[in-house]
């Protein structure tokens, strides 16, 4: 009750400062809001919206920026304690998740090496030890008779990489990628560092996945179909552990060299010049 006071207090005292400045994007109305994240004062949604755009902000709480102790309130001092409760709860559910505590013991392993030979997946394990195989989550649903898979993102043109657990088999690609990339369903903060991917078009977001046992020096990624799920697509494959995607856009030139695009290049290539030998001899 007395912290629940002290922040009513502290709020309408922050209120009361506010009132006291103008609009830092017009300058020419009263205050009425404060950006959260950056701290830009406004007046209405239309310079809400105008001051995020100019200062690329998303408008989110940082919650571990720096506060000087001159600026600290009793409001900063409960933020805090929440985000401290909130790390607790998330520490709390991560230690009763049973799949992390799953034994991984050569039974469970070759557990899931058969399971996946059934349906064309050659699944390989690293020795224990190996970071991939210690924050490997995947397992099979018997009741369900379905996979439920550790899955690794890589978001190359913005520098990104997230980590899904608990993948269905049967999800479809692109469901997954929805949460990341779709304008509607993405969480701000990662739409907003996602944004290249975000603004583009659903056709130009291709998803690519590294061709295993490869010389370093021929390295090769296969395309993979958005409308299909993780069972579909790793049909025929060989999984080290589990799948790391790479979602790349078309209008981007990238060096990562495609089966099957690769060899229709150079036929693309050989023709042009065989054209050329015909012109140069007519």
């Amino acid at each position: 009750m007395a912290a629940a006071a002290a922040a009513a207090e502290s709020e309408g005292s922050a209120r009361r400062k506010m009132s006291l400045r103008s609009c830092e994007i017009c300058n020419t109305e009263e205050a009425k809001y404060r950006c959260p994240r950056c701290m830009k004062y406004s007046c209405s949604l239309a310079c809400v919206k105008q001051h995020k755009t100019a200062f690329s902000c998303n408008g989110v709480r940082e919650k571990t920026a720096f506060v000087s102790i001159n600026e600290f309130s009793d409001l900063n001092l409960l933020s805090d304690y929440r985000f401290l409760e909130d790390v607790g709860r998330t520490a709390d559910g991560a230690a009763r998740d049973d799949t992390s505590h799953r034994p991984k013991s050569n039974k469970f392993v070759n557990f899931l090496r058969n399971r996946a030979r059934r349906y064309d997946i050659c699944l390989r394990t690293l020795p224990i030890g190996f970071t991939k195989r210690r924050e490997n989550s995947t397992f099979f649903n018997n009741k369900e008779q379905k996979f439920y898979w550790h899955l690794k993102l890589l978001f190359p043109h913005s520098h990104a990489k997230f980590t899904e657990k608990r993948v269905a088999d049967d999800k479809p690609l692109y469901d997954i990628l929805k949460r990341y990339v779709d304008p509607q369903e993405s969480d701000p903060v990662i739409h907003q560092r996602l944004k290249t991917y975000a603004m583009s078009p659903q056709s130009d977001i291709r998803i690519l996945m590294k061709v295993e046992n490869r010389p370093q020096n021929s390295i090769r990624y296969e395309e993979l179909d958005v409308s299909k799920g993780l069972r579909d697509n790793l049909k025929g494959k060989v999984v080290i552990e589990y799948p790391t995607l790479h979602i790349v856009l078309k209008k981007f030139q990238m060096d990562m060299v495609i089966l099957g695009h690769d060899a229709s290049k150079s036929n693309r290539e050989n023709s042009s010049e065989e054209e050329g030998e015909i012109h140069d001899s007519s």
